[in-house]
């Protein structure tokens, strides 16, 4: 897939502080600077979300790379895994994020951080009781709020760069384990 809008021209500083953190400049806000409220708010607010400390800097990492696996965006899910090396996460985890159900390498409570974010994903969602009682017990009600908001957010920034037309710019070929591919998405039915 080729972009669907053509980058625009970044301000130096902008440009440079993202070389800094990522080693290039990052698409989405490139595509999305066309409009540059849209992308100092989205900047801005991705900003707070990474100051959140209630819920669980693993469990945020694995359901935004569920998110992105589920939506398809190679973007988010490459830049996922290139943050979660960064962040100092488990690698082995989180490179198999994209097939978890049939990885052995996750907690209970990672595989129901992960069955939630994809359920919040589903169109319609199809959260259940159920799984929401679970995941409030055992994080609390300031993690369950934060990973909800976190998750809903991702499914917003995931649609956004898959709709322009942004995919991987390889940010994840510089991690040691490999990221997994994604199964087909018949395996992947929901269970909720």
């Amino acid at each position: 897939m080729a972009l669907r809008i053509p980058k625009a021209e970044l301000p130096t500083e902008l440009r440079e502080n993202m070389i800094k953190q990522l080693g290039e400049v990052a698409e989405p806000v490139e595509v999305v600077w066309h409009s540059p409220d849209v992308a100092t708010s989205n900047l801005e607010f991705s900003a707070k979300l990474a100051a959140w400390d209630a819920a669980d800097a693993a469990l945020k990492s694995f359901a935004h790379m569920a998110v992105a696996a589920q939506v398809g965006c190679g973007w988010c899910l490459d830049v996922g895994y290139f943050q979660a090396q960064n962040q100092n996460l488990d690698l082995a985890k989180a490179s198999q994020v994209p097939r978890w159900r049939e990885s052995e390498v996750f907690t209970p409570l990672e595989r129901e951080v992960l069955e939630y974010a994809e359920a919040m994903t589903n169109t319609p969602p199809t959260v259940t009781d159920a799984l929401y009682a679970g995941l409030l017990d055992e994080l609390g009600p300031a993690a369950m709020v934060e990973l909800t908001a976190y998750i809903a957010f991702v499914n917003m920034a995931t649609r956004n760069n898959n709709a322009n037309g942004i995919t991987s710019q390889g940010f994840s070929e510089a991690c040691e384990i490999p990221l997994a591919d994604r199964p087909e998405p018949s395996v992947v039915a929901s269970t909720a």
